[in-house]
């Protein structure tokens, strides 16, 4: 029976991955409690497991007096000497006790707490096991189709696919495989929860990572990634190595890396983009296959406008603004698309703004342009510091431009407001 025991022991620990000591524990803890369960609470008891023999062996405490009164707990003296000759009032006594006397009850409650720190031995293994392993790539067969979303079965445990990570128009169904990324993992009470995602941009990235060789090795390094997922996305790629394309290592040979990435993303759209430190030139890549004609940059602001030819202007916005937002997004600038001739329109808007001024005439307009200044509206909100430096007026002649802009452009706001206070009146005559 006591080989049996160790031989369950080992087998379990092995089959489990359980920690050998972690099961004892827990077997100890499990007979300590069958034995309060029959004996009472204020049982004192002692259990130690021989690895050798696979024996458990259970020893109960009591105390040597000279008038018993509580017998669980209590030993007369005369009854101690016949365990130890040299036992004195005071002394404690371990008693051997048989295991197999606790009864059915007792028992089962043992095999309970052995079951139950079995099952949190196990979740922690599991939970150990997936932590680290945030920011892979996992494989897994679809177990089934809840409110909450996909159940992915990863072989010791399960996971979850919510909607929310769930990329639009993708249909799975039970038995299916599938591949994602580990989000998070959650330690919780019923086991570890692990999150999957397969809408993250982090989970094109690692796709790219498996694929390319040239990413894994550190060749070439992945420095953004914006996406829509299930429609269209942009990766933004750098080379440490002078000799190697980034954008033609992503790609492979005949197309095939990135090809192997949109298959299995179900056709998902990849725009490979050499990234740049320089923000318009790393918009003007980002913004391809549309040609760019000039950009003006707000660094304050972060902020950038991008001057298009007419023809130009449908691609560099692309369908329903997708182009011109996920360009945005992997640059980190806001990014303003006009066309050419729109852009001139507002020149000469501007210019002639300028010209409205009080006390500005051509050549100072013409300065005021020069200085970065398009409009009376950009005068009136300037400092006095920034206008003598960009133009090398005097203070003097400055601060009269900026306060006769900020008149200029009051009057304009006053102007507005009368218009809509008398527009209703106009349309009931």
């Amino acid at each position: 029976m006591n080989i049996e025991l160790r031989r369950i022991i080992d087998q379990v620990c092995r089959d489990k991955g359980i920690d050998k000591d972690l099961l004892i524990g827990a077997i100890k803890d499990a007979i300590r409690s069958a034995a309060k369960k029959k004996y009472g609470p204020r049982l004192e008891i002692e259990v130690e497991y021989r690895d050798d023999t696979g024996e458990i062996e259970v020893f109960q405490y009591k105390e040597v007096v000279g008038e018993v009164t509580e017998p669980l707990q209590q030993l007369a003296l005369e009854e101690g000497r016949k365990l130890d000759p040299e036992c004195e009032i005071g002394d404690f006594l371990g008693i051997r006790m048989d295991a197999a006397a606790f009864g059915r009850i007792a028992a089962q409650s043992a095999k309970q707490v052995i079951m139950q720190r079995m099952k949190d031995a196990e979740r922690d293994l599991v939970y150990d096991d997936f932590k680290d392993r945030k920011g892979e790539i996992i494989n897994g067969i679809v177990q089934r189709l809840d409110p909450e979303g996909i159940i992915v079965n990863l072989g010791r445990t399960e996971a979850l696919l919510p909607p929310s990570e769930q990329v639009p128009r993708e249909i799975y169904h039970k038995g299916e495989r599938i591949r994602a990324y580990v989000l998070d993992v959650k330690r919780q009470t019923r086991g570890p929860q692990i999150i999957l995602s397969r809408t993250h941009p982090n989970f094109l990235m690692a796709l790219f990572d498996a694929e390319v060789p040239e990413i894994s090795e550190g060749i070439v390094q992945v420095l953004g990634c914006a996406r829509e997922p299930g429609s269209r996305s942009k990766i933004a790629v750098s080379s440490r190595d002078a000799d190697v394309d980034p954008v033609g290592a992503c790609v492979g040979m005949k197309g095939a890396r990135v090809q192997n990435i949109v298959q299995e993303l179900r056709g998902e759209k990849i725009d490979i983009i050499p990234w740049h430190p320089d923000p318009a030139k790393f918009a003007t890549n980002a913004l391809a296959p549309a040609q760019v004609s000039r950009i003006i940059l707000n660094k304050s602001i972060q902020s950038m406008e991008v001057i298009v030819p007419d023809d130009q202007l449908s691609l560099a916005i692309g369908k329903r603004g997708q182009n011109v937002r996920l360009a945005s997004r992997l640059v980190a600038w806001k990014i303003d698309v006009k066309s050419e001739s729109k852009y001139s329109k507002s020149l000469k808007e501007g210019y002639l703004s300028l010209l409205r001024i009080p006390g500005v005439g051509e050549i100072t307009a013409s300065l005021l342009h020069e200085g970065g200044y398009t409009s009376a509206r950009d005068v009136a909100e300037t400092t006095l510091e920034d206008l003598i430096q960009a133009t090398g007026l005097t203070e003097k002649k400055a601060g009269a431009l900026i306060a006769s802009a900020q008149e200029m452009a009051q009057g304009g706001a006053e102007k507005s407001d009368s218009e809509a206070e008398a527009a209703p009146e106009e349309r009931q005559g």
